[in-house]
C-alpha cells in the first residue's frame, strides 16, 4: 500500500509542481521540498524502533491486547509487530493522499495556480 499510493502521490505531486514553479527556480524550490522530507526521515525511525520493541511486538504475542484484532492479518509471536507498523503506516499513507480531494484548496489546485509559462510576460 505504502509503494503503490506514494507513487501515485509523487508523481501527482511532481507535476504539479513542475508546471507551476518556474524553470529557473525549480532547483532551488525542489530541493528544499526534498530537504523538508528527509529532515523528518530520522524521527520516524527512532519513533518505529521504541513503538514496535516497547508496544506493538509484546501486543502481537499470542494472546496479546492487539492479537484478536490484527493477528489474523499479521499472524501473532516475533515479526507480528513490525508487520502491524507497516499495515498501519501502509493505510495512513493512503489516507493521505486520499484525503486531498476532501479539500477544494488541494483538489483543484490545477486550476486555480496559473502554470509559470502563464504568468511570463
Amino acid at each position: 500500500l505504502i509503494a503503490a499510493c506514494s507513487a501515485v502521490i509523487d508523481g501527482s505531486n511532481q507535476a504539479i509542481w513542475q508546471v507551476k514553479v518556474a524553470p529557473e527556480v525549480q532547483g532551488r524550490v525542489f530541493s528544499m521540498r526534498r530537504f523538508a522530507a528527509l529532515l523528518i526521515a530520522p524521527f520516524s525511525l527512532v519513533l518505529a524502533g521504541p513503538l514496535v520493541d516497547k508496544a506493538l511486538e509484546p501486543a502481537m504475542v499470542e494472546g496479546g491486547a492487539l492479537a484478536p484484532a490484527f493477528g489474523w492479518m499479521v499472524g501473532t509471536g516475533v515479526g507480528a509487530g513490525m508487520a502491524l507498523l507497516f499495515i498501519i503506516c501502509g493505510v495512513l499513507t493512503s489516507l493521505t493522499g486520499l484525503s486531498g480531494y476532501l479539500f477544494n484548496a488541494v483538489r483543484h489546485v490545477e486550476s486555480t495556480i496559473p502554470d509559470h509559462s502563464a504568468t511570463v510576460t
